[in-house]
């Protein structure tokens, strides 16, 4: 199976995707991730205001399989959060690039991003 990795976005090991426009991180998980929990039925998240660090963890999502931790890919103050999840958390599922993403966030420091996995890269971990 050929999964969707998009190639403006940068990855964690752990499979969370970042993708950052002027200065705001926009964070989910990939397709890959969701396959492998399966359907998702819950996903905590932080709140607005909380600053997270990057490769520490902000949340869990919940599948009829598995709970797993999500990691931050960055650093800096939660500035939105996808409150859509609490109701329809299948989204991760549905479309875990799109309507799926769970946070946005005001980056500290861009230079993290050179420490995360290309698309490439990426697709060789996957396969």
């Amino acid at each position: 199976m050929s999964f969707k990795v998009p190639e403006n976005r940068k990855y964690l090991e752990s499979h969370e995707w970042v993708n950052v426009t002027d200065g705001t991180a926009k964070i989910g998980i990939s397709d890959f991730a969701q396959d492998e929990l399966g359907d998702v039925v819950f996903v905590e998240l932080p709140s607005e205001g909380d600053e997270l660090t990057q490769g520490d963890e902000f949340g869990v999502v919940e599948s009829i399989k598995a709970v797993s931790d999500l990691y931050s890919p960055v650093s800096g103050t939660v500035t939105a959060v996808n409150g859509d999840l609490e109701n329809t958390p299948e989204l991760v599922n549905e479309d875990p690039f799109g309507d799926g993403w769970m946070l946005e966030v005001e980056v500290d420091d861009q230079s993290e991003l050179d420490d995360l996995l290309s698309a490439e890269e990426y697709r060789n971990q996957i396969e």
